[in-house]
Order: structure tokens, then sequence, then C-alpha cells
């Protein structure tokens, strides 16, 4: 009953979130999309979108050039983004949600969730944790190319939950890259399991408990994965690989399914402000008498990062400190044909998010000096201030992949890649 009673009271208060980013009494948007034009011109690339919040309040948006690369249709704040492996806390907030439920605990191991796969996978695996896994360091690999694994996902026909099983066994049955919670190892694979291991405990696929834990309740209605569009048509934004080729909707157009709890969602960048909002306001505990996603304990939790190593990895975020927002936590997501960024810093109370179609060097470094340009307008802060300056969080080499495509694959058919490097951000 007193679980009930917290959930009607939760969702009353994200209904109140959800209309503040719907309008209602909240002040219009600012229109930013000069802020994007020199920079998206300047990287060429075929369109892009952001927006920042103040709160739980929607404070400006813009969006520049088109859908897909010589067509005239013109990009929105409304069209779906790919976010990559900005999923990444997307799946590490679901599992906090079961973990209040008591469906999980952070203490979870994988053979709690898969008792009939202890006596096949290598014996270094028995008591890694959820935790571990959410946070890099659990030993999983940075790549899946070992015994033919990242291949096999691509041809694995089966459901969703089946293709996810596939990989927590191909995974598993090999010694873990380093001991379990000794080393920092960015890995989709991890997450992947975690998401699995959701699946399991709930008896539902992936997708459909991000639906109900995450998506719904924030108002997320145009949250989904994969590619966005329908084929034939250009009724959403189409993904570009660094040359600036279009890719069509399709198979081959993201990942696959088994790594879609590491970067698969794609989703408006309005209905992405609605979820960093709710990181960004959540370790705050409220005197409105409003509930947020999760506790605020719970939320400090997800951002306190694991161990000492750098870069300073929580639970889907990197959390560092910037002279324009103190702490802030901070990711980006790409499957190689879209970028996605987002800053957040909850002592300033307030976050940029920027998004483009396309993959690669430049809409790295179009993202970053996009987001640079919402802090220095959002704080009023003179044009040639450049917050980001120091750099970007130290972590790994300059890509760390899911796995290299099969080399009989497509080009098409990409690995998902996470780049944390010095740069402006």
């Amino acid at each position: 009953m007193q679980l009930e009673r917290y959930d009607l009271a939760m969702q009353i208060a994200l209904l109140v979130l959800t209309a503040l980013f719907q309008g209602g009494d909240a002040p219009k948007a600012k229109d930013v999309s000069a802020l994007l034009t020199p920079i998206r011109e300047a990287h060429d690339l075929p369109g892009m979108v952001c927006a920042v919040v103040q709160g739980e309040t929607l404070v400006a948006t813009g969006a520049v050039g088109v859908r897909k690369r010589g067509s005239p249709d013109a990009i929105t704040i409304d069209d779906k983004m790919h976010l990559g492996s900005c999923t990444k806390s997307m799946t590490a907030t679901l599992c906090a949600r079961l973990v209040t439920e008591g469906k999980l605990a952070w203490d979870t191991r994988i053979t709690d969730e898969f008792p009939e796969l202890a006596s096949k996978m290598d014996p270094a695996w028995l008591d890694v944790r959820l935790d571990q896994l959410l946070t890099h360091h659990s030993g999983a690999p940075a790549n899946l190319d070992a015994g033919g694994l990242w291949g096999k996902l691509w041809t694995n026909k089966g459901t969703p939950r089946e293709q996810r099983m596939a990989l927590v066994v191909g995974v598993t049955s090999r010694p873990p890259e380093a001991p379990p919670g000794t080393k920092y190892i960015y890995s989709n694979a991890g997450f992947s399991i975690a998401g699995a291991m959701a699946e399991r405990a709930m008896d539902k696929p992936y997708e459909e408990l991000m639906r109900k834990y995450v998506f719904v309740p924030l108002g997320m209605t145009s949250a989904g994965f994969g590619a966005p569009g329908t084929i034939g048509k250009i009724d959403q934004p189409r993904g570009h690989r660094e040359d600036g080729t279009p890719v069509e909707v399709g198979t081959n157009a993201d990942n696959p399914i088994a790594i879609a709890p590491a970067g698969r969602v794609h989703c408006s960048i309005v209905d992405w402000a609605k979820y960093v909002s709710a990181h960004l306001v959540g370790e705050k505990k409220r005197d409105d008498g409003k509930q947020n996603l999760l506790s605020a304990a719970i939320f400090k939790k997800l951002h306190t990062p694991s161990g000492k190593d750098e870069p300073h990895y929580a639970m889907g975020w990197i959390v560092t400190e910037r002279p324009w927002g103190g702490r802030v936590l901070f990711h980006n997501g790409s499957n190689t044909s879209w970028f996605a960024v987002t800053w957040i810093s909850p002592e300033k109370d307030f976050a940029v998010l920027v998004a483009t179609n396309q993959g690669g060097e430049n809409a790295d470094k179009a993202c970053d000096e996009a987001a640079s340009a919402l802090i220095r307008d959002h704080l009023g802060l003179p044009d040639d201030a450049k917050p980001g300056a120091d750099g970007k969080p130290k972590g790994p080499p300059e890509k760390t992949d899911a796995g290299k495509k099969d080399a009989g694959k497509k080009d098409a058919e990409k690995d998902d890649t996470e780049k944390k490097r010095d740069g402006n951000g």
C-alpha cells in the first residue's frame, strides 16, 4: 500500500513536470537557433538541435539544417534524434527504479538472475554485481570481437531477450578483461548484461521496461529504439556517416538489438530534456510536496563515481568539475551516424543538450562548440569565454567500441563509439 501511494504521488508530480515542458504556465522557450547556425555550417553538418533546461523548465531550444542531406525537409525540435551511449544512464535509471521496488539490488550478481549459467561461465564472473556493470568496473570487455561474438550478434534473429541472452552467454564464457572491481573499462557489454538482468528480474523485455519505468512517467512520448523514421519517407532525420552520406532506415542503420541497453534510444531533444531535468533536480530534497522519479538518495547513488580511477564514472555519467558549473555530469554518445552530448550542473541548476544527425570528428567538435555557446548564452558570459576550454574528462583511448564490425558486414553496420578526449565542452 505504501509503495502504491508513492507511485501515485510520483505520477502526479511527473504530470506537472511534463506540463512545464509542454506549455502550461511556463514561459515560452527562447529560440537559440542562431547560435547553432554558424557552428553547423562551419562543420558541414546536415542538421543540429539543442535545448537548455533550468530546473524543471525548458528555457531554450534550437534547430537548424535539414533531416537528410540534399533534402529540403527542415529538422525540428520535435524530431527524433539517436542518443547513442547517452542511453546508458537511462538503463541505470531503470535499474534504480527496480532497486526501489525491491526487484533488484545493487549487489545482485549475474548468477543471482542467471543461476543456470553459473556452471558454464568463467569462475571470475560468479560474483560480479549489478553496480559494477553500471560503472564499467565489472571486467566486461571493451569490445565483443572474441570468439566472433560481435558478428554473431549481427546475424542473430531471435527475440530481443534471446539476443541479449546470447551476449550474456558469449561474454561470461570467457574470462573478464580485468579482475572485477579493479579497473575502469568502458564496456557496452556490461550495460547490456545489466539490461538483461532487469529483463530476467521482471520477465519483460528491456524495451517494455524502459517505457514503463522511464519514458511514460517522464512523458517521453517520442522515445523509442533504433534509427528513427520510415523507409522511403523523410518523416524523421536520417543519420549520416562521417563523410556525410545518409544512412537509410533499416536493420543496418543501428547497432545490434543485443546492446540496446548500452546505446539504442532515440527521442526528441525536448523529451530528452525532460529526462535530463529529472537528473538535474533529482538530488535535491523537495519542499513542495512533489515527488521526483527516484529519491534524492538514489539519484546521488547514480551520480557517485565508482573508485578513484579516471574518468570518474558513475552510473551512466562522467562526473567532473568545471569553473562555470562546479560539479557537473557529462556524457556523449554516437553510433557513428549521429552524435549527442549533454552537460548537467546541479549546483547552477541548469543543463545543456545538443544532438546532430551525423557522426564522426566534426560532429563531435560541433556538439562541443554548441554546448559551450549555450553555456555562455545561459550564464551571460562574454563571447570569448570558453567554459569547456580546460577539456573533457580524461578517459580511455579516443574510441571505446562495442566491438568492431565483422569484416564481412556492410559499412552501414556500425559499432557504438564513445569518445572521451580532451577538447571543448
